[in-house]
């Protein structure tokens, strides 16, 4: 009966390293094997078949923003909303019952700078991926950044809101210029460069997550006053009355955002506060053409 019991469980370990490597791509070149293997055991990318990874095939816009947001874990989960926001109040061309239709919400309400008539079918450049992803990640905190220009030989040929987040990707070691010191924005990304900046991106985040501080999140509510101005609400629970939130200033961007900044205030010292769950808010009145966001006040 041992001997029985013995011969299964080397027969389940010799099926199972079988599946296993049945699984592994065969058309990963050196150096995307681990970037695209590591994103597909965590459900962020799939072949073209069991077998077919297919790196140097384009990807579509819709891929790409689908693939950040899963990479990244971006979510919607601090925000309240009057009403369930759909696809095709922001998109002119992204249908609300498509299955990217909640990867390009959840994109738009983390920022990432995408065009309204998007055309989520058509592949997508360099300099466009490169700008979004670098968008997604800075939303993980605030990381240190080494104060140095990188030149790029083919700089003139990059859009100019994405020269900043471009020169961070670099500066991230996300990916790196060819060996002409050339970035070519305008080409076409190929599915194993997505999927090896994904995972640097990936990879950078958790290798910085146990030196970042706790990033104290707040919700935020949006309601209608006209179809001018938009009220903002933030809010937070605190362990005691004596904490509140005040609102610092708002930084209005290009990209449409209004980065509401805020900060925790303490209890005033020598005092005494009942310890009861709290809900601290913070108002203030935000243009609706901007979409309204927070992030704490940096410090100075």
């Amino acid at each position: 009966m041992k001997k029985l019991a013995a011969i299964t469980l080397t027969t389940l370990l010799i099926s199972s390293l079988t599946v296993s490597s049945a699984f592994a791509f065969s058309d990963l070149e050196e150096g995307q094997s681990d970037a695209v293997m590591a994103l597909k055991d965590r459900g962020i990318v799939s072949g073209i078949d069991s077998e077919h990874y297919v790196p140097k095939g384009k990807i579509s816009y819709a891929q790409s923003v689908q693939m950040i947001v899963k990479g990244l874990n971006l979510n919607m989960d601090t925000i309240r909303f009057i009403k369930q926001p759909l696809a095709s109040d922001t998109y002119t061309n992204v249908p609300n019952d498509a299955w990217y239709a909640d990867a390009f919400i959840i994109a738009h309400y983390n920022g990432l700078d995408i065009p309204k008539d998007v055309n989520p079918n058509a592949t997508i450049s360099r300099e466009q991926f490169g700008d979004l992803l670098v968008r997604a990640l800075e939303t993980k905190g605030n990381f240190p950044l080494v104060k140095m220009f990188i030149v790029i030989k083919d700089e003139d040929q990059i859009n100019i809101n994405y020269q900043g987040t471009l020169q961070r990707l670099l500066l991230y070691k996300i990916t790196q210029l060819d060996s002409e010191g050339r970035f070519n924005p305008k080409a076409e990304l190929t599915r194993g460069e997505a999927a090896s900046w994904v995972y640097q991106a990936i990879q950078f985040v958790e290798s910085h997550a146990q030196n970042q501080a706790p990033v104290e999140e707040v919700s935020v509510k949006v309601e209608k006053v006209n179809d001018e101005v938009n009220k903002v609400t933030l809010s937070k629970e605190m362990p005691s009355p004596g904490y509140g939130l005040a609102i610092q200033a708002i930084e209005f961007q290009t990209d449409g955002q209004a980065v509401i900044r805020y900060t925790i205030q303490q209890p005033k010292p020598g005092m005494m506060y009942p310890q009861v769950i709290t809900e601290a808010k913070a108002e203030t009145f935000v243009s609706s053409k901007y979409n309204a966001i927070a992030k704490p006040a940096v410090s100075p």
